[in-house]
């Protein structure tokens, strides 16, 4: 997946401006890149082998195993169960009832699990991750995988979903660099190229739990992240076009369905703010939102607060 030969310079990297009454504060540099189910490098703005921790635009992914495991189809839950397993939540009570029935379906106690308790709340079933976590201990008991350690590197369910990732990019699964996410899972670094053949794959069609997962999370964008949030937002308005997983630290991935077209960005910063700009503008250049999709999610996203605004400079080449 080259990026060219010799010395010509590539395009530069996209820059979101923060204006306050139209006047300059901050700058934040983002990297772009748009791929193709087979790896072909399509269009980026920068760097399109910048490499990052993928963070919660992995779960997706993560996810395959709850399905592939038979998990989902013993224990039910449908299509409500798979977006939850995919979500960065907001920690409201229709989340944490999810992955609570999740685990009770599954018969697994709450105290598996191992997602912090967030800072003022009581459960940790009110952590934005915990229906990853349900999911994980869900597959690990129609496995017969022990439940204690599923968050260990070397445990069986994390070894599948390592292999399945690996699969999905074409390499040994041994080349795979992970860290500990905030939440206390395993995520991968990987250069950006690699996050949008990712989603590529997942909006391609072409394989069946892949599939699943994403129009599970088209069919209940609610739970992935919650009212006001981006990805819930832009799916609402995607006309079931797409598909839209954020992570920490200014990662944005997006899946075109039907078409196996991944978009993935990262900002140098990790601003959240920047990432939901520059998406916004790359999708208006991509022509994938109607036009009146694309100025109520401007009006929600590039207006931080009165008397700012975000302009962004640059596109994807």
């Amino acid at each position: 997946m080259g990026l060219g030969s010799g010395s010509r310079p590539g395009p530069p990297p996209v820059e979101v401006r923060l204006l306050r009454n139209g006047l300059g504060e901050s700058v934040h540099r983002v990297h772009a890149v748009v791929c193709d189910q087979r790896g072909r490098l399509l269009m980026r703005a920068g760097d399109g082998q910048h490499a990052s921790f993928i963070r919660s635009a992995l779960k997706p992914f993560q996810a395959q195993t709850f399905v592939s495991s038979g998990a989902l189809d013993a224990y039910g839950g449908g299509e409500r169960a798979m977006a939850i397993a995919c979500a960065s939540h907001d920690g409201g009570v229709d989340k944490a009832r999810e992955s609570f029935q999740l685990l009770w379906r599954a018969d697994v106690d709450i105290s598996f699990l191992r997602c912090p308790v967030p800072k003022g709340k009581d459960s940790p079933l009110q952590h934005n991750c915990s229906g990853k976590h349900a999911a994980f201990l869900a597959s690990c008991r129609r496995m017969g995988w022990p439940l204690e350690g599923y968050l260990e590197l070397d445990h069986p369910v994390q070894q599948e979903l390592c292999h399945r990732v690996a699969e999905l990019l074409g390499l040994p699964q041994a080349e795979l660099m992970s860290a500990c996410d905030d939440c206390g899972a395993p995520t991968l670094k990987l250069p950006l190229s690699q996050m949008a053949l990712l989603f590529a794959h997942l909006g391609a069609g072409s394989m069946p739990n892949l599939e699943r997962l994403a129009r599970s999370m088209q069919a209940h964008p609610e739970l992935v992240a919650g009212e006001g949030r981006f990805d819930t937002e832009l799916m609402r308005r995607g006309l079931s076009m797409l598909v839209s997983k954020g992570g920490a630290e200014g990662i944005q991935c997006i899946a075109r369905v039907g078409e196996g077209i991944g978009l993935a960005i990262k900002v140098e910063d990790g601003a959240g703010r920047a990432k939901w700009a520059v998406a916004l503008h790359l999708l208006k250049q991509l022509d994938w939102l109607t036009p009146t999709a694309l100025e109520e999610l401007e009006q929600r996203f590039l207006i931080p607060m009165e008397g700012q605004r975000l302009e962004v400079v640059g596109e994807l080449r």
